[in-house]
């Protein structure tokens, strides 16, 4: 069962926490409506598995990717192909992430997954489990570092940072120096594992249910703006004195954070006391492996980076490709007289001659192509010219003179449901969240216009009618 929902909070949103747990009661609704099943009542049963993807957010930083796919960020397209509707089509982000996650479910009856929509990680240590807390997060463990040095050589400063003690329940906190973390955790017990969590996390229905309770006038009046680290996880998990300290230090007044504290103190005590029968913590890791491979799409520079990453010959690599599915070499292509080497990954693709040289290419249509370490995704033309570091994406161009994206240059498609488009530029070390209200490149509108002018878009109509122009343009190509 599918549930899609939009959150309609307010301009500033509920945030990841409140977030959640509104994004769950809409799905819960259109369960009962469409489906006449109580997913709650279904998860506190065991009966079934349930995974929340949050995709919210403009995307700035990917920009201009998401513009091409109407403001959805997840949609933006991978190399990688699936079959939909009998056609192999490029995979998105989302459904990457989806189908690495899914190898959580089977471990997960009567919990309720959520994960983030631009991040693919693979794990490293085993996915099969029995869950022995009501809350587990997901993070990379290792054993306790002992000195600010070795603190920030592993970049700990920098994440939110899951501590286990002797008894494996779980702490948190964000983004603070060695001196901080040991300070606070003073009161947690001996900590043995130390680790910078990847956000995702799951909860037994339990929680769920007690967590909706508990914020139910918010979500009623769609008020307020929670995140599930600093206003649900820590102060369950911290001391007052530290989490207020902590808070203070992030810009909130003492008085809302010694207040909010006392609210969540309140509520665990309560829900702990509700639930002491259910023989599980409030609070535990799970660890997916030193070695677990982390695929971060949120960037233009991390889309080209981890694209690319496909084409070396590292144990990472590989496992990407495998997950791809692409081996080593190119397939399933039609690529006529043209010259590739062994290290290009080409999907669903057809052409009939040029070279193409260290590049990943899907869904690409056009009579000549020459490519050298480039991306080109989804793209139709007579002629495509695609030089190092550049990026193709979503582009139709039936001239004669084809398509020339000079080295890392960025180049995407703007459709409309009227057949009407534009091409939009930038640069591969342009940051679309700095540059967001810049004209950049020569373009006529600056990121956050198109982001405006695509807020009413019909998707489906745009979709068919991009899929007719590519059409058009494969004919041509196999007549001319």
């Amino acid at each position: 069962m599918v549930l899609a929902v939009s959150e309609d909070w307010g301009v500033c949103g509920a945030s990841n926490g409140l977030g959640t747990l509104y994004a769950f009661k809409k799905a819960c609704a259109v369960a009962q409506e469409k489906h006449g099943v109580d997913l709650l009542f279904a998860l506190s049963e065991n009966s079934v598995s349930a995974a929340l993807y949050h995709t919210a957010g403009k995307g700035t930083r990917m920009a201009p990717l998401p513009a091409s796919e109407n403001n959805n960020k997840p949609a933006v397209r991978l190399p990688a192909t699936i079959k939909v509707g009998g056609e192999n089509v490029p995979m998105t982000v989302l459904e990457a992430v989806i189908k690495q996650t899914s190898i959580y479910a089977p471990s997960r009856k009567g919990r309720l997954s959520v994960f983030w929509g631009d991040q693919v990680f693979i794990p490293f240590a085993s996915t099969v489990y029995g869950p022995k807390f009501h809350v587990d997060i997901m993070c990379t463990l290792g054993n306790m570092v002992g000195s600010e040095k070795e603190w920030k050589e592993k970049g700990l400063e920098k994440y939110g940072v899951i501590a286990v003690n002797k008894s494996g329940e779980a702490a948190q906190v964000e983004k603070v120096d060695h001196g901080t973390a040991v300070e606070m955790l003073k009161s947690f017990g001996d900590v043995e594992k130390v680790g910078p969590s990847l956000g995702s996390f799951s909860m037994s229905a339990a929680m769920v249910g007690a967590l909706q309770e508990e914020f139910k006038g918010e979500l009623r009046q769609k008020m307020g703006k929670l995140d599930t680290d600093p206003h649900f996880w820590m102060p369950m998990t911290l001391s007052k004195g530290d989490y207020t300290k902590l808070m203070v230090g992030k810009g909130v007044k003492e008085k809302t954070a010694s207040s909010h504290y006392d609210r969540m103190g309140i509520f665990k005590l309560a829900f702990m006391d509700a639930n002491k029968n259910a023989g599980m913590g409030l609070f535990g890791a799970i660890d997916v492996g030193g070695k677990a491979c982390w695929w971060d799409y949120g960037q233009l520079k991390l889309y080209s980076r981890n694209n690319l990453l496909m084409l070396d010959d590292s144990e990472d690599a590989a496992l990407l490709r495998s997950f791809m599915g692409a081996p080593p070499v190119s397939w399933t292509a039609s690529c006529g007289s043209a010259t590739i080497d062994n290290q290009s990954c080409i999907f669903s693709s057809k052409f009939s001659e040029g070279s193409v040289t260290r590049s990943v290419l899907s869904a690409v249509k056009s009579k000549c192509i020459l490519a050298d370490g480039a991306i080109v995704v989804n793209v139709s033309a007579t002629k495509i010219h695609a030089c190092k570091g550049s990026i193709l994406y979503n582009v139709i161009n039936d001239s004669n003179e084809g398509i020339v994206v000079n080295e890392g240059e960025v180049l995407v498609g703007i459709f409309q449901a009227d057949g009407t488009y534009v091409n939009i530029k930038s640069f591969l070390t342009i940051d679309g969240g700095k540059a967001w209200t810049e004209a950049v490149m020569g373009n006529s509108q600056t990121f956050e216009e198109i982001h405006l002018a695509n807020k009413n878009s019909n998707v489906t109509s745009i979709e068919e009618v991009r899929k007719i122009m590519h059409e058009k343009i494969a004919r041509n190509n196999s007549r001319s």
